[in-house]
């Protein structure tokens, strides 16, 4: 299809509280806004479902390369979200009753022919801890449980051991027990809400020290740099909003090796903008929803990443017209 101008709308935290100088989603925006494509805001409280038709209160949105002025936006105007062409849906975890409600409804305007990105099926399916699991050769030892007696025979079996709960980002609510055990059983007790929530454990990675390295995938594809996350001294995140230092690197042969192990289940999720998040020779979680680190390595690189991702998007939306 011809780069005709497209209508973009965008599900997001509140634009006037993101971090401006690192959110990836201000470089998704500038790319749409540079080619000409028409900006739509939206929170997940403006989505609704009317007689069976998604809706929004969208507002017209510009963006700016101006740390002091970086949007405009106007006033919320009761849309069909068919009206669309693409919608980003760009909102952070905690992945809530919130964010699966504005799934489903999103859902709706994808049945209405709305390309969103990515597809709601698959931010159901794919738990950004759990779906790593699915492949095993790609990763460290893991467990994920609620019960404290296998919770605590896996901390016996490797002595070093990370606990974390499952909808977590940024770091938060991650643990590091040692060999000694010190604390294991406030840690298991508070994660798991005394036995009620699933939790994940997984064996330490001492490569850890080097960086947690954010890998990302455009339609299956990764981009030739990762970001290597490096903590803190005397942290064991590497999470940059736990204090954690961006370092782009050179993807190596082992990171090449992991991305064709999960690349034919990405392209048949239909995902289109992925994160992999790689200690050592491990993938540790396989970030949908809302995969960040774009400005950092665009800054340190020279790349074009979200220029990379709406040709992407331009070629999904020429395949899905061309039926």
């Amino acid at each position: 299809m011809s780069q005709r101008t497209l209508k973009i709308g965008v599900v997001m935290d509140p634009i006037d509280a993101i971090a401006y100088q690192k959110d990836t989603t201000m470089a998704m925006l500038w790319a749409a806004c540079d080619r000409g494509w028409s900006l739509h805001y939206m929170e997940q409280r403006d989505l609704y479902l009317e007689n069976g038709r998604a809706m929004a209160r969208l507002r017209d949105l510009s963006v700016y390369r101006d740390p002091s002025h970086w949007y405009d936006i106007g006033k919320p105007q009761a849309t069909p979200l068919a009206e669309l062409d693409v919608i980003l849906m760009r909102k952070d975890p905690p992945v809530d009753s919130h964010f699966l409600n504005a799934v489903y409804l999103l859902g709706f305007a994808e049945r209405e022919g709305v390309l969103v990105v990515n597809p709601t099926r698959a931010l159901l399916e794919c738990n950004e801890k759990l779906f790593a699991q699915q492949f095993p050769q790609c990763g460290a030892p893991c467990v994920v449980s609620c019960n404290d007696k296998v919770l605590r025979a896996f901390h016996a079996e490797h002595g070093d051991v990370i606990f974390k709960p499952l909808d977590g980002m940024g770091g938060s609510g991650i643990f590091h027990i040692g060999p000694d055990g010190r604390n294991l059983g406030a840690v298991i007790e508070q994660l798991t809400e005394r036995g009620r929530r699933q939790i994940m454990a997984q064996r330490y990675i001492p490569e850890i020290r080097d960086g947690d390295t954010r890998i990302l995938l455009i339609d299956g594809e990764p981009v030739p740099y990762g970001l290597a996350r490096v903590p803190m001294a005397g942290e064991t995140r590497g999470n940059l909003a736990a204090g954690g230092r961006g370092v782009s690197r050179e993807l190596t042969e082992r990171d090449l090796w992991l991305v064709e192990q999960v690349k034919p289940t990405i392209l048949d999720k239909g995902l289109m903008f992925v994160g992999l998040d790689v200690i050592g020779d491990y993938i540790t979680e396989i970030n949908v929803t809302s995969p960040t680190c774009v400005r950092e390595i665009d800054d340190q690189r020279g790349t074009d990443i979200a220029g990379l991702l709406w040709d992407a998007i331009l070629r999904r939306l020429g395949r899905v017209e061309s039926k």
